[in-house]
């Protein structure tokens, strides 16, 4: 069995899926509309990837669907303004989870190249992350000015989030290198070769 496609981690990911609905109906109940606007978009982003089970190794949905949940965790209840380190936390592990599934779906056609080339790999997917990070941090400070709250804290609150996103994006690198040794191997099974390959094949 390999330690990314265990049949569970998408069983898992189904489960995550029905409590991310949950905290929105919650959010609803509780007329917080814009907290249920944004774990909406996680829950269909995170949706999209469960169902399309042949794109992804069943351990990046499972991720993806439980770092939509921090983020449910930290709107709905508010754990974010909480003492401590959970918002922090939540940060990196975001970037972390986000990164590594889109990064296996954007560079899904270079897979077999990349493992020829594994610094080119942890390289490029590490900046993807920071890129996302640095992105999110955009869009919360566009939502600050848009709906007038408080979003941001201050300047090193911003460089704290990039730093804890740049650590969650080499983490995504790492973990996605073992997935593409795995999924490019020669002994890989069918469904993890890419769709145009096997037609070429079929083509001879």
């Amino acid at each position: 069995m390999s330690y990314t496609s265990w049949k569970g981690y998408r069983y898992a990911a189904w489960v995550g899926e029905l409590l991310l609905g949950a905290a929105i109906v919650w959010a609803l109940i509780q007329g917080q509309w814009q907290n249920a606007l944004a774990l909406g978009l996680f829950w269909v982003a995170s949706l999209i990837f469960v169902i399309r089970d042949d794109k992804l190794p069943p351990l990046f949905d499972l991720l993806f669907v439980l770092a939509a949940l921090a983020n449910a965790g930290g709107w709905v209840w508010g754990w974010f303004y909480l003492p401590g380190p959970y918002d922090e936390l939540v940060h990196a592990f975001t970037t972390f989870a986000i990164a590594l599934a889109l990064s296996f779906l954007v560079y899904q056609s270079m897979l077999p190249v990349f493992r020829q080339h594994t610094l080119l790999y942890l390289l490029t997917i590490t900046s993807f992350g920071i890129a996302i990070g640095a992105l999110w941090e955009v869009a919360e400070w566009s939502a600050g000015k848009v709906l007038s709250t408080e979003v941001i804290e201050s300047l090193d609150d911003t460089i704290v989030d990039l730093i804890m996103d740049s650590l969650g994006a080499g983490l995504a690198a790492i973990l996605s290198l073992g997935a593409l040794q795995e999924w490019t191997s020669p002994n890989a099974s069918k469904q993890h070769r890419r769709p145009h390959a096997v037609n070429r094949g079929l083509r001879r």
